[in-house]
């Protein structure tokens, strides 16, 4: 066996004992969930618990643990807790944890290509049309497609677009060249980065920071949220508002543990979902405001907004992307996206 494969190996028997051990603490079958015996639900993701997602996963939270009277338990693990964005949805798939709020670009590389289809630069206009997209047909069939992998998708978190930041300016496409900048494991948004010249760098979310810091990528591309919980901005000399790429998560549980729930608990679930993910639109635009205030507040970073002329730049230099990908993602997603936004 390589090392790679030994510790691939490794990972999954990590994954596999931790959730053995929970299925004991349990009662391991949906037959010890009775009145004496909460339904215990661990919600893991990797982001900072005062970022858009980790308010929202808190919120769904309080919510179950007030409508179900003590019946259903969420315990939420932010900041990559329990696992690294690279182990989570195995973690799911085995059961070790119950749900996940994973990017958009994480599906792909488990299978559902289709996904990567979200990850096209410029793709969207603005968040309206994003929305129509996710909470629409189009969401739902991307959703239903999770099923053969033992996942339930239960709502898109539409959050906003993602920013470039480096320790050098960027104004033009030229401005990219050479640079390394971390990715998250998708071939679209590996396309999109050697399309302008970049070198991408797939990397786990919780080791970017200090990727950044010692200079083992030059930047990144975030959400302003993000950027500023995760102090990306205290490591990165400059930003540039490109808005380039939009940004979700999408809330998932496993197919079997949701299975075997009762039905008035999948219901009162599925309400609290609904309400948490309006309570996370919210706060997506709010927090991304007061985000960019705070990057402008510290002065560590310098913030460029690109005037019309060097986004069109940006944009002729991205678009390519689309068609060189469509082998990936699949033409019939793109032809419904565009049918639906009336192009």
């Amino acid at each position: 066996m390589t090392t790679k494969g030994a510790t691939k190996a490794m990972t999954k028997t990590g994954i596999l004992a931790t959730f053995l051990t929970g299925a004991l603490l349990l009662g391991g079958s949906a037959a010890a969930w009775g009145q004496a015996t909460p339904i215990t639900i661990k919600f893991s993701h990797v982001v900072a618990a005062d970022a858009p997602k980790g308010k929202a996963a808190l919120q769904f939270k309080k919510l179950v643990e007030e409508r179900s009277n003590g019946r259903v338990k969420v315990e939420v693990y932010p900041n990559s807790q329990l696992y690294k964005d690279k182990e989570e949805l195995e973690a799911l798939q085995l059961g070790a944890v119950q749900m996940l709020a994973p990017t958009i670009s994480k599906f792909g590389p488990l299978g559902v290509k289709e996904f990567e289809v979200l990850d096209l630069p410029y793709l969207f206009k603005d968040m309206a049309e994003a929305k129509t997209i996710t909470q629409g047909p189009v969401g739902r069939d991307l959703l239903a497609k999770l099923e053969p992998k033992g996942i339930v998708g239960l709502a898109f978190w539409d959050n906003s677009f993602k920013q470039m930041t480096a320790n050098t300016p960027m104004r033009t496409p030229g401005d990219f060249k050479g640079l390394k900048l971390r990715i998250q494991s998708s071939k679209v948004l590996d396309a999109q980065m050697r399309q302008i010249g970049a070198l991408p760098q797939v990397m786990a979310f919780s080791e970017v920071y200090q990727a950044l810091q010692t200079g083992v990528v030059d930047g990144q591309e975030n959400p302003i949220t993000n950027i500023y919980t995760q102090k990306f901005h205290e490591v990165q000399k400059h930003m540039t508002l490109t808005n380039h790429g939009y940004h979700a998560y999408v809330v998932i549980v496993n197919k079997k543990f949701w299975g075997d729930l009762p039905a008035d608990v999948q219901a009162m679930l599925t309400s609290a979902m609904a309400d948490s993910s309006a309570y996370f639109t919210d706060l997506a635009a709010k927090d991304d405001e007061e985000a960019l205030a705070g990057i402008r507040q510290s002065g560590k970073t310098a913030i460029h907004t690109p005037t019309a002329e060097e986004l069109a730049a940006l944009r002729t230099a991205l678009l390519p992307v689309h068609d060189k990908m469509k082998d990936r993602y699949g033409d019939a997603i793109l032809t419904a996206i565009n049918r639906a936004l009336g192009r």
